[in-house]
């Protein structure tokens, strides 16, 4: 099996692969009792009988067993008598098909916590703020375009398993583990400008588990998550298409993107300069990547998506209408892989929408309209980074833009704001669920990690969001 194999596995299908795991187990046994019968052909009906009488009482299972073997008298049967003396409970197929669907549930309410809050959300206000045609004004269509697009085009790249190759190629290139590390965490931080924070840490948390795993060194594996998470959090911030809250924000205030680069240069320099420094402190020593080399993806599927990147970006920066540009790459990606499309994430899109309610009823509602008017206008930068802690990113964004035009700051605050607590951004908690199932047993010691290093980075860099108006001001 493949390492992109054995990344979905247990990505996607742990709590079902325990469940089938499990009744394989009673199966094999099962076999390996009838195997023994069948060597022993003189006691085949007395190991039956015991059998049935085991199934009738329930409890019978040693009592039958060792009277099958006291019977037959043969060493390969003692073995699988000594196998029977375990008392296993044998799920049924019903029994199996419950755990089966109880794991999906509890998965889909995890993977879509964000987007079940925000719908939620969008129904409570919609009982103080009827429905009625302003409504249809809450939804910003250019927004929810753009994202579609680099989506659908990141999905195509990654069914080719571009990204990984790339990572590949460029850890490959070191030899200590420092610097094995640092690749990996600035692989995600640059990957993150281009796909989107959560979508770089799905594609290379799988990569760096699998590198640290054949170094033989998973000891650093909460540090290197924990890095790549802040990368992933903090290198998008430069792009307007970078992160989800970026791109709205960009459509919102209609901000140019010659402004957008200015606005965030600061903050993305010194969080290049603290993450640079942070990985300084993984020892120089000697290891060797022993996974197989990952194939190179077709040269032509590569060009074509890479056009297509391009066309995406250009819709991003208004020089192509928003609604030819979705017509233009759904023909693309449906022509070349429709599979992409259904790689999509939707519930991404839907959660947008779901807040773009939330926040436009209560924008509607007086009360909340001035409290949330007067905490913006006394500190954007502090109050949108708080509201991150409790709410998220990209929520934040889309609820605090409407109280206010300070748009540098709150830009600012939205962005840093994804580091701190793990529901502060989608991504952190991406990288949690992805831990806490390789790694079982050790999510206690991750979190207060987790905390330590990511409430140091925001401590610091909300100085730096301080210090930006006065280097904007000089500039």
């Amino acid at each position: 099996m493949s390492e992109e194999e054995r990344s979905v596995e247990y990505g996607e299908k742990e709590g079902t692969g325990n469940a089938v795991g499990n009744g394989s187990v009673f199966v094999n046994a099962d076999a390996a009792d009838k195997g023994s019968a069948a060597d022993n052909e003189k006691t085949v009906e007395t190991e039956s009988a015991a059998r049935a009488s085991c199934a009738e009482n329930g409890d019978g299972i040693n009592a039958a067993e060792s009277a099958s073997v006291a019977e037959r008298k043969q060493e390969p049967v003692a073995s699988a008598c000594e196998h029977a003396r375990h008392r296993y409970h044998v799920p049924d197929a019903a029994e199996i098909r419950k755990l089966i669907k109880k794991y999906h549930i509890a998965e889909f309410f995890k993977s879509n916590a964000v987007l079940l809050i925000a719908i939620a959300a969008a129904l409570i206000t919609s009982i103080f703020v009827p429905f009625d045609a302003q409504y249809a004004d809450y939804f910003d269509w250019r927004t929810l375009t753009c994202l579609f697009c680099t989506l659908a085009v990141v999905a195509a790249f990654k069914n080719i398993k571009f990204f990984v190759w790339l990572a590949d190629r460029i850890v490959r290139r070191f030899k200590s583990l420092r610097t094995v590390i640092a690749s990996l965490v600035f692989v995600t931080y640059f990957g993150s400008m281009i796909m989107a924070n959560d979508m770089a840490l799905v594609t290379f948390l799988p990569l760096g588990y699998f590198v640290l795993d054949s170094c033989g060194d998973r000891k650093h594996l909460a540090f290197t998550f924990i890095m790549q998470n802040i990368a992933a959090n903090l290198g998008g911030m430069l792009t307007p298409f970078g992160n989800p809250q970026n791109l709205y924000m960009y459509s919102y205030f209609n901000i140019g993107a010659g402004e957008f680069f200015k606005i965030m240069a600061l903050p993305f320099a010194a969080a290049f300069v603290l993450i640079a420094v942070i990985c300084l402190v993984v020892k120089k020593e000697k290891v060797v990547v022993t996974t197989a080399e990952k194939k190179t993806p077709p040269v032509r599927r590569m060009a074509v998506y890479g056009v297509m990147f391009v066309f995406s970006v250009l819709i991003v920066f208004r020089i192509f209408p928003y609604y030819w540009g979705l017509l233009a790459v759904f023909v693309a990606v449906c022509a070349l892989d429709y599979r992409a499309l259904f790689k999509v994430d939707y519930g991404l899109l839907l959660t947008f929408c779901a807040f773009f309610v939330f926040s436009g009823n209560m924008a509607r509602i007086e009360a909340v309209n001035s409290f949330f008017a007067y905490l913006m206008d006394k500190d954007p930068l502090i109050f949108g980074v708080l509201c991150c802690q409790v709410i998220s990113n990209v929520p934040s964004a889309v609820l605090l833009s409407r109280f206010t035009t300070a748009y540098p700051a709150l830009l600012v605050a939205v962005n840093l704001g994804g580091l701190g607590t793990p529901i502060a951004s989608l991504a952190s908690l991406i990288t949690l669920n992805t831990y806490r199932k390789l790694m079982p047993g050790e999510t206690k010691n991750y979190l207060l990690k987790f905390l330590l290093i990511n409430f140091g980075f925001l401590a610091v860099l909300i100085g730096v969001g301080y210090l930006n108006p006065l280097i904007l001001a000089l500039g």
